[in-house]
């Protein structure tokens, strides 16, 4: 590092961030694809709601099952090969979904997206901990899920638009691409470490790691590749507590992403143009969400130097708040009223992301990468069941059924969150974290 670099502030952090909320962007365009050209493929393979809610779960178990693989992957061989090597490989996926012949060749190729995809975000929560102290986790976990969210809301318009004039084809190309050049930009400009980045000033990178007792920079070990305490980590009641509440939210997130658009146009009798800006409604409203409960649980903590209060307590009104919003969603006859409460209850859901992927980075330290990957598999492994539970719901006449099933495992994520989630006890060993006026994992 020169001595200019030291001699001013520097803020690489930030454009590190950048780069992964353009892979977040990048990735729920691709993940909500499939459920903005499903009309389209319905209509042209002849696929019923219980098919199309088969072929929409195939991402999910192989997104479930292979998160601590991915997360582990985070933490041995670092983010830049790993997400560089991802986003290449979805590329590819994308362009072979435009050659899916019927149900068995759409579900493969989605679960071979999911297999892919499956470490994306665990190994970016391992960058994020890696780049940022833990004031700000809250903050850029809700910045970057804010721009997934956006990718999903700017789905539906942007994939009508291309396929009035182009066909349902045409977006995966378009996200073929996006992803590829997104993996050669970040394998060219992304360090795994703020110590390898040359950019970094001393001043940031102590704001960075932290000071010792001397006003030393904490060191950390770039080469280390550390054991994961399998033992500890599998029997630790916070672990899968963490799994149990973002089960619960995951869930309810699956109907936004996979039966949104076609609750619109079948339900709702919305057309397809109108669908696609009323679909994006919701989402977008996550983008707010998401940004709003990170900045605030990192403002509490902050505020009250008390972490379990500053996670828990936007996580529980959150849950609670989108439970009652799916609920007079489902309820009412009038079509755009639901919608507006389908927006006010994706507000709610995307609160608990800041919160949510904070906890792996707060009790995870090293390993967080790992950590996160458990939690998002515990979560998807039910969020596997929502889009075939709904299209099973659907297919026996009921629409509302498949929205009191999720308000009701809201209401118990909440419960989960007040009485079982301890952001301060670590999940890799036996002992309680310092308090954040004594941090040593900044």
């Amino acid at each position: 590092m020169d001595n200019s670099s030291e001699s001013r502030g520097s803020h690489v952090r930030w454009v590190v961030l950048v780069l992964l909320c353009l892979m977040y962007l990048i990735t729920y365009l691709d993940r909500v694809s499939l459920a903005n050209t499903a009309p389209l493929i319905s209509k042209e393979y002849g696929f019923s709601k219980v098919t199309m809610g088969i072929i929409f779960s195939a991402f999910i178990w192989a997104y479930a099952l292979f998160q601590v693989p991915g997360g582990w992957m985070g933490d041995r061989f670092g983010p830049r090969r790993v997400l560089s090597a991802i986003m290449a490989y979805r590329a590819a996926i994308a362009v072979l979904t435009t050659r899916a012949l019927g149900l068995p060749s759409f579900w493969g190729i989605r679960f071979l997206l999911g297999v892919g995809e499956a470490g994306a975000f665990p190994t970016a929560t391992r960058a994020m901990q890696m780049w940022f102290p833990r004031d700000e986790r809250g903050f850029v976990q809700g910045v970057s899920h804010a721009a997934s969210r956006l990718g999903a809301a700017i789905g539906p318009p942007l994939a009508v638009a291309i396929m009035i004039h182009y066909g349902w084809r045409s977006v995966f190309y378009v996200v073929g691409v996006l992803s590829l050049m997104w993996s050669l930009l970040y394998l060219l400009t992304y360090r795994n470490m703020p110590e390898e980045n040359g950019r970094v000033s001393h001043a940031e990178l102590a704001r960075i790691r932290g000071t010792n007792d001397k006003g030393e920079i904490k060191q950390a070990n770039i080469q280390k590749r550390p054991k994961v305490p399998w033992s500890v980590l599998l029997k630790h009641s916070n672990m899968w507590a963490v799994m149990c509440a973002y089960a619960a939210y995951i869930y309810s997130l699956w109907f936004f992403l996979s039966w949104l658009p076609s609750y619109l146009v079948e339900y709702r009798k919305f057309t397809l143009i109108k669908m696609g800006f009323y679909a994006s409604l919701p989402l977008l409203a996550g983008v707010v969400g998401d940004t709003f409960g990170g900045w605030l649980t990192d403002k509490l903590l902050v505020k009250t130097n008390n972490l379990r209060f500053a996670r828990r307590s936007v996580a529980i009104v959150a849950m609670l708040g989108c439970g009652a919003s799916i609920l007079l969603a489902a309820l009412t006859a009038n079509p755009n009223r639901a919608v507006y409460c389908l927006t006010s209850a994706m507000f709610f859901l995307e609160m608990t992301i800041g919160p949510a992927w904070a906890v792996p980075m707060d009790i995870g330290g090293e390993f967080s990468g790992t950590v996160s990957g458990m939690m998002n598999m515990g979560g998807q492994i039910v969020g596997a069941l929502s889009p075939t539970v709904f299209g099973i719901l659907v297919a026996k006449g009921s629409w509302v059924a498949p929205f009191v099933v999720s308000a009701c495992l809201l209401f118990v994520g909440a419960g989960i969150w007040a009485f079982w989630i301890d952001p301060e006890q670590s999940v890799i060993d036996k002992g309680v974290l310092p308090t954040p006026a004594a941090l040593g994992d900044r």
